[in-house]
């Protein structure tokens, strides 16, 4: 203190400018953490299943877009937090947070984790090739033979046989299953001499779209025959598009049935593939929906199949314990399933 200047007492109510975290309240607590853990679950979730499962880059765009959204909200939210911890208002300093916006702000956290578990449902079963399968001396079965050719892009996958096509197949997937689990089931026929195409659905769910087959059928005018097919999920999505388009000339279901009544497209042929012991699609629920379908439908059970064993995804929840190897059943399958296109191009 300079000689003359009066003497000033410290003032007990200043206080120093921010060198740390602001002092909160509970709610504030229950606020910071809650939403931490919401912002971290945004970030971790999505950067999970873009890089550990391989069907999700590989899939409908769709997916990964969504996912790469929710990161960098949760990067962004996350951010806020740290801004708001360190630097906080007047009302966070004080802890002036009302009980309406503590119950709004978990309400909106939950809302968020429940946001966060949907992404995590909607990731995909990847594509598991059965290393139990006879491989020939050529290479391994999900190899095209010479003069076929496989494009894969971003909402479909396309076997094209080595000769001119007059017949087509459009697939769509079960939910959430990869599209490529069903490239070495389908690759006979397009060595048989059907084009398929199988499609990549938006979020890996068919029926977000129905009309996916259009798309497909139009690229291919050459093709004066179609059928559309699908497993599971994908079998409701195909049997929809058949009954209210009638350039479809066939039906292929694989542990599937109808969601609407298609009695009455009596000139439809309809091939139903089902397994026996298949937990989700039951043989039950396969003769219950038999009312659905035309009176002309062919049926054809694999002894001792089950749901995973139309495609190449491994095992699936809630389904039934199989009596049959997965390479039988699917030559089953696939000569079921050649013999109804080849009926298809012969009567075309």
């Amino acid at each position: 203190m300079k000689e003359g200047q009066p003497f000033r007492p410290a003032n007990p109510t200043e206080t120093p400018g921010p060198t740390g975290p602001n002092p909160t309240s509970w709610k504030s607590l229950i606020l910071n953490g809650s939403g931490a853990l919401a912002a971290a679950a945004l970030i971790v979730v999505p950067l999970w299943m873009l890089l550990s499962n391989p069907a999700v880059p590989g899939g409908h765009p769709a997916l990964p877009t969504l996912l790469v959204a929710a990161a960098a909200l949760g990067i962004l939210w996350a951010l806020i937090l740290v801004r708001r911890w360190w630097f906080g208002g007047k009302q966070q300093r004080s802890g002036h947070i009302s009980t309406w916006q503590l119950v709004r702000g978990i309400a909106g956290r939950l809302t968020v984790l429940g946001f966060v578990a949907a992404l995590m449902w909607l990731s995909p079963f990847p594509h598991q090739p059965d290393r139990e399968k006879t491989v020939p001396a050529n290479g391994p079965t999900a190899t095209a033979p010479a003069g076929s050719k496989a494009a894969d892009d971003a909402t479909s996958i396309t076997l094209a046989p080595a000769g001119k096509a007059t017949t087509g197949l459009v697939f769509y997937p079960g939910a959430r299953v990869d599209a490529h689990a069903y490239q070495e089931l389908l690759q006979p026929l397009a060595d048989a001499g059907h084009l398929v195409v199988i499609l990549k659905p938006p979020l890996g769910v068919s029926l977000l779209d129905t009309t996916q087959a259009r798309a497909a059928m139009d690229r291919h005018p050459e093709i004066a025959s179609w059928a559309v097919g699908g497993h599971s999920l994908g079998g409701v999505s195909a049997s929809s598009f058949a009954a209210a388009n009638h350039d479809v000339s066939g039906l292929l279901l694989f542990a599937s049935y109808p969601a609407e009544n298609m009695a009455d497209a009596q000139g439809l042929p309809v091939l139903s593939i089902s397994g026996s012991n298949d937990g989700l699609s039951t043989p039950d629920k396969i003769a219950a929906s038999r009312s659905l379908l035309p009176p002309t439908t062919t049926y054809a059970t694999v002894v001792g199949g089950v749901h995973a064993f139309f495609g190449d995804y491994g095992v699936q929840p809630g389904d039934g314990e199989p009596g049959i190897s997965r390479n039988e059943a699917q030559q089953q399958i696939v000569a079921e399933s050649l013999r109804f296109m080849d009926r298809l191009r012969a009567s075309g």
